[in-house]
């Protein structure tokens, strides 16, 4: 296995060509396997990575959303916490002030509680703090996305960038109040539940699936060839971003596979599947 990685690093052309047809040969597989259309392949993307609980959706029209409204919050969340730290801190690699780590962990505190109240609602007599709703569950997710954000956006640029400038692209606290209240306005858009509104954001938390996965795949392959900290144009990307895909589509076509294979649907699980003596609340 050394000798094989040694051999790649050594000869890179040799490696490039046949991995970006490789990869274009999974994505065509899995476009002309999955659901058709635009909102078909967001959805074969949510199949991957969300449950797609249809009561635990928003709709667009009367079908769900690709990802389930806490899955939805938090792909937002993250696609626009990426934006925004790239539109004021370009390639900053630095950790953010405590102000902004302790707003982080408030948000993370919040996720973890309604996720946790809401799994309660799964056994009978279980207690738990309040009746489970979609609104929670896409404030707390989207607030969990500004987290992921935060946290790979530095990652990303201290693995990739020759020069990554050491500070931290979210700096102070209005800049994370400025990101939440932004986050807090597609929210209520996709509260909403406007065709005209939620159609491109469904496709854009979908795309938020593949921007996370392609991400941290791309910075797994840098380390893997001893590449880290060595690119210093969006040119240079190309290839570590195509190996990055490539992984990202691979795991999206297991899994699409697997639980296709296991249920023959590409819908979201149904709650009410459970047998109702054992899960009496599955309309919860």
């Amino acid at each position: 296995m050394k000798s094989l990685i040694t051999r790649l690093r050594s000869f890179p052309l040799t490696w490039k060509i046949p991995l970006t047809l490789v990869v274009g040969l999974m994505l065509l597989g899995w476009l002309l396997n999955t659901p058709a259309g635009l909102l078909g392949k967001a959805d074969a993307v949510g199949y991957a990575v969300c449950h797609r609980i249809d009561v635990r959706s928003y709709h667009l029209g009367v079908r769900a959303l690709p990802l389930c409204a806490r899955c939805t919050g938090m792909y937002l969340g993250a696609l626009l916490g990426l934006g925004f730290q790239f539109a004021i801190g370009r390639r900053a690699s630095g950790t953010p002030p405590w102000q902004v780590i302790s707003v982080l962990a408030l948000l993370v505190l919040a996720f973890a509680m309604d996720g946790l109240n809401s799994y309660l609602t799964f056994f009978p007599g279980f207690p738990h703090l309040y009746q489970p709703q979609n609104t929670l569950r896409l404030f707390t997710g989207s607030g969990m996305g500004i987290v992921i954000s935060a946290a790979l956006y530095p990652a990303y640029n201290e693995t990739m960038w020759k020069n990554a400038p050491p500070q931290a692209a979210l700096q102070n606290l209005w800049q994370i109040i400025g990101l939440i209240i932004l986050m807090g306005i597609v929210n209520l858009l996709v509260m909403s539940e406007n065709p005209l509104i939620l159609y491109p954001l469904a496709l854009m938390s979908a795309f938020g699936v593949l921007l996370l996965l392609t991400m941290i795949y791309s910075m797994v392959w840098v380390i893997l060839f001893n590449k880290e900290n060595q690119y210093e144009r969006f040119g240079e990307l190309i290839f570590p971003t195509i190996a990055g895909f490539g992984l990202a589509l691979l795991q999206i076509i297991l899994i699409d596979a697997g639980r296709y294979f296991l249920t023959g649907t590409w819908s979201g699980f149904h709650i009410g599947w459970l047998n109702p003596q054992l899960f009496p609340f599955h309309h919860v």
